[in-house]
């Protein structure tokens, strides 16, 4: 595999990776959102810009590790399941910001949750530095989880 066709699959990973940013660029905190009650813990906002960006490349980069094993023949499985945990990740914004629902939104981050594990699992046997990329991933969304599930909780 010659650097050119790497270059263009990284950047094909890091696209599709982004996309579920970019859906959820559409869907910013309103008066909605300032008007919640929200625990003493909840970070702030400036602090999601830099992690999400840190988290979609080290999930890029991941997903590009085990496409380079045998690319989709070979590894259809595990970059599907990617995919699936990326949908339900893109989801997540639409439902709490866009509906303005953040007990379905809790439902989509558990389920986000999930995905993170299987695709930690189906990475794992393929390459095990793309498993270990999405272990910040997985803290970060585990917090997140909670995070919701308390401003859920807090007004309801």
């Amino acid at each position: 595999m010659t650097t050119f066709p790497k270059f263009l699959a990284i950047a094909a990973w890091l696209a599709v990776t982004f996309s579920a940013a970019l859906l959820g660029g559409q869907f910013m905190p309103d008066e909605w959102f300032a008007s919640l009650q929200k625990p003493s813990w909840n970070p702030p906002g400036w602090i999601f810009g830099p992690v999400w960006t840190a988290l979609y490349t080290m999930m890029a980069v991941a997903a590009w590790l085990v496409w380079r094993q045998g690319g989709w023949s070979m590894q259809r499985k595990p970059l599907l399941i990617f995919l699936a945990q990326l949908a339900l990740n893109a989801a997540w914004t639409p439902l709490f910001f866009g509906l303005h629902n953040p007990g379905l939104a809790f439902l989509d981050i558990l389920l986000v949750w999930l995905a993170i594990i299987a695709t930690i699992a189906a990475f794992w046997p393929v390459n095990r530095t793309a498993a270990a990329l999405l272990i910040p991933y997985l803290a970060w969304v585990s917090f997140a989880m909670f995070l919701n599930f308390t401003i859920w909780r807090l007004n309801t």
